[in-house]
């Protein structure tokens, strides 16, 4: 098991070999008795699955953050130095004024930490398509983002913030110690600019991921447990709660591997397969952007290392919005997490099975 130090490092940082997308991808194709997922689409009558439009335009802006969570499909961290230059940052904004895509969905790392974050989201607003944040909260009381919660509100940004569990026993053991204090202080600090209150306008969205190897539970069902709790244990308000099925990349694949749990996770995910899921995955309607400018059908695929299929533009300065909103999506076996039981997206839960 690591140490606390090490749990303080990345993959990265720990010259892990899981650090590398090659070998994660090799772990994940050679598991015993998981079918590729090719396969499974095919019986389904959904292979090749092909994107049906752009509707997200997600940018992810690096893979600094102040937190290095153990469940983490970045392998994000304090050490890791990636980061969007300014050119790639006005790169995206080009492309993004050629289309009609209306929401801007700005990720990370911490994306905050970014020193173009806030241009993105000026520019982005004046463009005027809706932006989300996805916040791991404890950002918003660093010294250096003192005025960062204000400025989010001002700007109309949606917060999408990261809470995996309502106690904090479990969300320290998966995000580190006094996070929980942080996550609530700073939830509390969002509802007093009017976030998740009635009429406000301010959107606050939470987002519960399971703190073990297991399938998240109904959305609908969690959500009302979240809002009962936050609520009469510290007086918080959210909007919505989205339920993520835990990805085995990147560092909880380490914890998989190194808990004993990986092949049965693995099974757990192909048997819960879902077609109507498989149908509604997120990468078929949106695009999304590295932190060098690497076109890929989504965040999980970018951390793999798999751009957008061969033939289509694979960097933003290529940006052609019409061959991309007809692309070929590239899957592999990690791809059952977001098609298992009522499957997962950046938005939650894709059906209600």
């Amino acid at each position: 098991m690591l140490t606390d130090i090490e749990m303080a490092l990345t993959l990265l940082g720990r010259h892990n070999p899981l650090a590398s997308s090659a070998e994660q991808l090799k772990v994940l194709t050679e598991t015993a008795g998981c079918p590729p997922f090719e396969r499974r689409l095919n019986q389904a009558d959904l292979f090749p699955l092909h994107a049906t439009g752009i509707t997200v335009f997600q940018i992810n802006v690096g893979k600094l953050c102040n937190q290095t969570c153990r469940h983490c499909h970045v392998d994000a961290g304090p050490d890791r130095t990636e980061t969007m230059s300014k050119e790639t940052a006005e790169l995206c904004l080009a492309a993004l004024a050629r289309t009609d895509v209306l929401t801007v969905d700005i990720t990370g790392g911490a994306p905050e930490l970014n020193p173009n974050f806030r241009w993105l989201v000026e520019q982005a607003r004046a463009l005027g398509r809706h932006v989300m944040d996805r916040c791991n909260l404890s950002v918003l009381l660093l010294p250096s983002q003192a005025d960062l919660a204000e400025f989010l509100a001002a700007h109309r940004v949606e917060v999408i913030a990261s809470l995996p569990a309502y106690r904090a026993s479990q969300t320290d053991a998966q995000r580190g110690e006094g996070i929980f204090e942080k996550s609530i202080e700073a939830l509390k600090l969002l509802n007093r600019l009017g976030y998740g209150r009635p009429d406000s306008g301010l959107v606050l969205n939470l987002v519960y991921n399971p703190v073990g190897a297991f399938l998240p539970p109904k959305q609908e069902a969690i959500e009302a447990q979240f809002r009962k709790e936050l609520r009469s244990r510290h007086g918080v308000e959210f909007n919505r709660l989205y339920t993520i099925t835990n990805m085995p990349i990147s560092r909880f694949l380490e914890f998989l591997i190194e808990s004993g749990n990986y092949e049965a996770y693995m099974d757990r995910l192909a048997t819960a397969f879902n077609p109507a899921a498989a149908a509604g995955v997120m990468c078929r309607s949106m695009i999304s952007v590295g932190w060098d400018g690497t076109l890929y059908d989504c965040d999980f695929n970018q951390m793999l290392n798999l751009p957008v299929d061969k033939g289509m533009p694979r960097h933003i300065r290529d940006f052609d919005p019409t061959r991309l909103s007809a692309r070929r999506i590239v899957t592999r076996n990690h791809c059952y997490a977001c098609t298992a039981g009522a499957g997962s997206s950046c938005g939650g839960a894709v059906t209600t099975a």
